[in-house]
């Protein structure tokens, strides 16, 4: 019994040592540090352990500042371990590894020590666990961004978010998934020059601007209209396919003059079809004018698809204006008469592309440009795979159909066409296998073909609902956006309306009561 309780005794001063040497030598400097450094105490007198190397070199530094007591340890910042708790899943690193990114969550002292658990000794997080495999990826390999293939886009960029990984992080995140940069929006300095370009490059910003598309839109379905029109055959001369240049040419053919008559020049300058192309063609050249007076960046004018599309739409009125006008007497023959026409034919055809104008107006159109520019290499395959197609079974039904006396196949360039024809599966019969090994050769062309062209079009596919659904989403945030705004206006209204109320009804004077007067 004596034993017993000479050892409780020897116990309670041993603890009451412990306890004394402990509070004195980790004398902290902050206040964290103090509630730090007496938990961890208070877990030493618990767990009944001393004050050796192997407990202080599990604490985390941040918990205390004494520099002497931590050399004492013999720990090094690269040797000790933090231990990282990410809802219940346990990881274990280097507190180095962490300090790499000092401006990130984990990196700066300050940040995670609001996150540390002093009774468990570690740092929890209540965030997704898979996700924390590519955070903790990011400090090992210094700076490198890797989503785990079972976590999603939202997810992990949620995370990158959270743990501050900062925004080199972010962009090479969207750069490896696939995403495209959003393009900087550049505004002219300009108070003038910046309203004019809103008006005529963004349609949303304004009622005027959404007018001045309208007219855009309007003129552009005309110009088209007139386009396709003019080429009935009531319109047409002689069956000629160029309206216009017949009243010019058709001068020269007469023989009462070697050059174009100046009936035939008004005729032509009066013409319905040419008085409408000229109204269309000045209010493109209008707003060309405009856009390229009030852009910010020349360069970048010029660089920009839709503006060389409008360039080349309005090119082919004015040479074909000038070519027509500018007829000299020798070039009455009747080669030069088809050459020119031939030219000029060529040269009007351009006009089909005035319909790619309306891409500028249309989200449609813009998310299948951006679809199939996202998609080159993609379609490039696409054209690739059916290249050597053509050619194997071009060469395949020659050989096959030689021997056949009636065969439409005389050479493999003749098999080229229907090679595309059948690998596309259009089909137009035109030409066509007679023997058994033709027809053969013709299955297999089709069922290649099918192949060939669903392998790429699920990619393609993905491309574009991507970009539709990024399209939805920022006209939804639009709306959001707009709401919100809306109802923040309205709130302010009030507000502002009920504290002029408050401020009239304070200022207004108390009405006097003379009986009280008297009194007091």
């Amino acid at each position: 019994m004596m034993n017993v309780e000479k050892w409780k005794h020897k116990k309670n001063t041993e603890k009451k040592r412990i306890f004394k040497n402990g509070a004195s030598s980790s004398t902290p400097s902050k206040a964290t540090s103090s509630s730090c450094s007496l938990i961890s105490n208070l877990k030493l007198l618990v767990s009944g352990e001393s004050c050796s190397d192997g407990v202080f070199s599990r604490m985390p530094r941040d918990c205390y500042d004494n520099e002497d007591l931590f050399e004492k340890t013999g720990a090094e910042e690269r040797d000790q371990k933090v231990i990282i708790n990410v809802s219940g899943l346990m990881f274990e690193t280097q507190l180095s590894t962490l300090n790499r990114f000092p401006e990130t969550l984990l990196g700066d002292p300050a940040k995670r020590m609001r996150h540390f658990d002093p009774m468990k000794n570690e740092y929890f997080f209540d965030r997704n666990r898979p996700s924390f495999d590519g955070v903790l990826y990011f400090y090992q390999s210094g700076g490198r961004v890797r989503r785990p293939a079972n976590v999603p886009l939202d997810v992990f960029a949620s995370e990158i978010v959270f743990y501050q990984l900062g925004h080199e992080a972010m962009e090479q995140f969207r750069e490896d998934e696939g995403f495209i940069k959003e393009p900087e929006v550049l505004l002219p300095t300009n108070e003038l020059q910046r309203q004019f370009w809103l008006l005529f490059e963004y349609p949303e910003s304004s009622s005027a601007a959404k007018t001045v598309a309208l007219v855009s839109v309007f003129v552009i379905v005309i110009s088209i209209f007139i386009f396709c029109l003019e080429t009935l055959p009531e319109f047409r001369e002689d069956g000629d396919f160029t309206p216009g240049v017949d009243h010019v040419l058709n001068g020269t053919r007469d023989g009462s003059s070697p050059h174009p008559t100046t009936k035939a020049i008004v005729a032509y300058l009066t013409d319905p079809f040419f008085i409408i192309e000229t109204i269309c063609i000045i209010w493109f050249c209008f707003e060309a004018g405009v856009r390229f007076a009030v852009c910010p960046s020349k360069s970048d004018f010029f660089n920009n698809i839709m503006n060389i599309i409008d360039i080349v739409s309005i090119i082919p009125y004015f040479v074909t204006l000038g070519t027509e006008l500018a007829t000299t007497p020798g070039d009455d023959t009747n080669s030069s008469q088809n050459m020119s026409l031939a030219i000029l034919r060529i040269i009007r055809l351009v006009r089909v592309f005035r319909i790619f104008k309306l891409s500028r107006h249309s989200k449609g159109l813009q998310i299948l440009g951006q679809t199939l520019k996202a998609s080159m290499r993609e379609l490039g395959l696409l054209i690739f795979f059916l290249f050597i197609g053509v050619i194997l079974f071009s060469s395949a039904i020659f050989f096959a159909e030689v021997d056949e006396p009636q065969t439409q196949f005389v050479s493999i360039p003749d098999g080229f066409w229907w090679a595309v024809v059948t690998m596309t599966t259009v089909g137009y019969g035109d030409m066509c296998p007679i023997t058994m090994g033709g027809k053969m050769v013709g299955t297999l062309c089709a069922i290649a073909g099918v192949l060939t062209i669903a392998l790429p079009v699920p990619v393609i596919v993905s491309n574009f609902n991507y970009f539709y659904h990024r399209e939805t989403e920022q006209d939804e945030k639009q709306m959001i956006d707009a709401a919100t705004e809306a109802q923040k206006s309205s709130v302010a209204d009030k507000y502002d309306s009920a504290t002029s109320l408050d401020k009239s009804t304070w200022n207004a004077p108390e009405p006097r009561d003379p009986v009280r007067d008297k009194w007091f």
